[in-house]
């Protein structure tokens, strides 16, 4: 019915066998950006929003999302992450977030980094949601995905 690798003759969803392909290193990177006012920007680089450190939070909201991403989107492999790092760049109209993922494993890592990303912007958009009502979560890309051997 298609060539599509996640989908069964009969059109039913499928998770792939992975089984016969080798283990290698596989690394990812995403991006995305959470768009605050100034003044909220201002409150979580200077440590004042009510709720805490904004970041920190965030940053291991990120790295546990990413450990956690087989649970959250269904079709997705359990994978040994080797490294999730998740890092902000607080910028005048919001904050930038990039997350890098790597694994040892027969399968990807993207959507572990793009879920790594999503779920820090989340955290930062429910640390500061009672200072600032305008919040837009976007630009949720995949920058990079490698394989080597």
């Amino acid at each position: 019915m298609s060539d599509l690798t996640h989908i069964r003759e009969d059109g039913s969803a499928a998770m792939v066998d992975v089984g016969d392909k080798p283990v290698v290193r596989r690394e990812a990177t995403a991006r995305g950006k959470i768009v605050l006012q100034a003044e909220t920007v201002a409150a979580i680089t200077d440590g004042s929003v009510p709720k805490g450190d904004v970041l920190a939070v965030a940053r291991v909201a990120g790295i546990q999302a990413a450990k956690r991403t087989a649970e959250l989107i269904p079709l997705c492999h359990q994978l040994p992450l080797t490294k999730v790092a998740v890092d902000f760049e607080p910028v005048e109209d919001g904050i930038e977030i990039t997350a890098f993922v790597k694994t040892d494993a027969k399968t990807g890592v993207e959507m572990e980094a793009l879920t790594a990303v999503s779920v820090a912007a989340l955290t930062i958009y429910d640390m500061c949601k009672a200072i600032d009502q305008t919040m837009q979560i976007g630009d949720v890309v995949l920058v990079e995905k490698t394989k080597s051997e």
